[in-house]
């Protein structure tokens, strides 16, 4: 038996691909009306004394220990120590919603939910998969994929993980990504597909054209009838460095594509932002014909599983970012370490470039954090081990064929070296 606030989000998005698309977890998935909505209707109603949210307050204002404000002293209490809202500090989601909008122009005039924070992109991407995804509702991604994909998909949610190779001949693999789409949908009647540009671990964005044909792939599915989840991984947005790259996120491409097609924009300031440990990320929806009704009711089931999980984001993550994206020097700032990233980058390229070998050979790189090695008569966890154990260099084998370096985190004059050496390491694994 469903909730009674299940049925009635259900209602609300009668029809919608949201509806087809959900999970038996997301079907149920409700926010309750409970300690959290009934304290935010108190704060702001509550006249005479607030006694509805567990904190300790003094004088109208959150308890903070001395010892631990010293180490913040420009931040409230309120800022540090607080419970945030489930879905994130209002400020924060606006001016989120705010900045997606000038990186992405193609969402001017699209309808969008407005952002929801989350603990960080896994949590997340975590999230959709709960109301999206189960045993009888696969999640097709790309090979290679980041690892914690199909961790996610078949061992919390007890998916079936599907995948397409991503790259055929030195170029995305456009027709197998289509004929992947094309099965699911026969299969299944829905298809649920995650795709990470700059991509995790290959370091691939697609370009404007690719771009336009991927867009391409997902309406003419949709048009087919099938209902489609598509989840833009954005976790690395903007770190391009070629300019054939498309500079905005498939999914203000996809946001109103089709009725059939929900579209999730998973991002945050983790890596735009250069704020890894902060675990803050953000969720937003998109979808033609969607009212605002449906986004709150959307909405209102992703608060249900953050609330039954991590109850709500840190505060001072989220009190820190909306204070440094209203500092007149954060772009600036921002674009100075880009420049380092893009430095390494072309220096990667340089050695690649003019560098052969029977061991490795580079899959195709262009942004973010990362680049691949794919191998050739060896096994990649052999060479990590042997690149870590006789040459001191940490690098992550993705699966038996793919070796992944992050040159985002080698200082610039060691990149020809730790390349020489990963080179060497390859050929002498090869020869034996």
């Amino acid at each position: 038996m469903l909730n009674p606030l299940a049925q009635e989000l259900n209602e609300t998005l009668k029809g919608t691909s949201a509806e087809a698309l959900f999970s038996d977890l997301g079907r149920r998935m409700y926010f309750p009306n409970g300690i959290i909505s009934q304290g935010a209707e108190a704060k702001k109603n509550a006249r005479i004394a607030n006694g509805t949210i567990g904190m300790t307050v003094i004088d109208g204002t959150p308890a903070i220990l001395p010892s631990v404000h010293k180490y913040i002293p420009e931040l409230t209490s309120r800022e540090i120590v607080a419970y945030a809202p489930t879905a994130g500090l209002p400020e924060l989601r606006e001016i989120w919603k705010s900045m997606m909008i000038r990186k992405n122009p193609l969402l001017a005039d699209k309808s969008i939910s407005l952002p929801a924070v989350v603990p960080g992109l896994t949590a997340g991407l975590s999230y959709i998969m709960d109301l999206f995804v189960d045993a009888e509702k696969p999640m097709l991604a790309s090979c290679p994929s980041w690892d914690n994909y199909v961790l996610i998909a078949e061992a919390r949610r007890g998916a079936e993980y599907h995948q397409f190779t991503m790259f055929d001949g030195g170029k995305f693999n456009l027709a197998g990504l289509e004929e992947a789409v094309k099965a699911e949908a026969e299969r299944y009647g829905s298809v649920r597909i995650i795709l990470n540009f700059p991509q995790n671990p290959s370091g691939y964005s697609p370009s404007s054209a690719e771009t336009a044909e991927l867009c391409r792939i997902i309406k003419e599915a949709a048009e087919s009838g099938a209902k489609l989840l598509v989840i833009s991984d954005d976790a690395y947005f903007g770190l391009n460095y070629e300019d054939d790259i498309e500079s905005q996120s498939l999914f203000a491409h996809i946001a109103n594509l089709h009725e059939n097609v929900l579209a999730v924009k998973a991002d945050g300031p983790t890596k735009e932002d250069f704020v890894w440990g902060f675990r803050c990320g953000f969720l937003t929806f998109g979808c033609k014909g969607f009212t605002d009704a449906q986004y709150d009711a959307l909405v209102k089931k992703l608060m249900g599983v953050i609330r039954s999980s991590v109850s709500c984001g840190a505060t001072p993550s989220q009190a820190i970012l909306l204070r440094a994206f209203q500092h007149p020097e954060n772009d600036a700032e921002k674009a100075e370490f880009r420049r380092v990233l893009e430095a390494r980058y072309k220096r990667v390229r340089a050695f690649v470039d003019s560098h052969e070998s029977d061991a490795v050979t580079p899959l195709p790189f262009n942004s973010g954090y990362f680049m691949s090695l794919q191998t050739d008569g060896i096994d990649a966890e052999q060479l990590r081990k042997k690149l870590l154990a006789d040459y001191g260099i940490g690098t992550v084998s993705i699966d038996s064929r793919t070796l992944r370096v992050a040159f985002s985190s080698i200082d610039e004059d060691k990149i020809e070296t730790v390349y020489e050496d990963i080179y060497r390491a390859a050929g002498e694994l090869k020869r034996g």
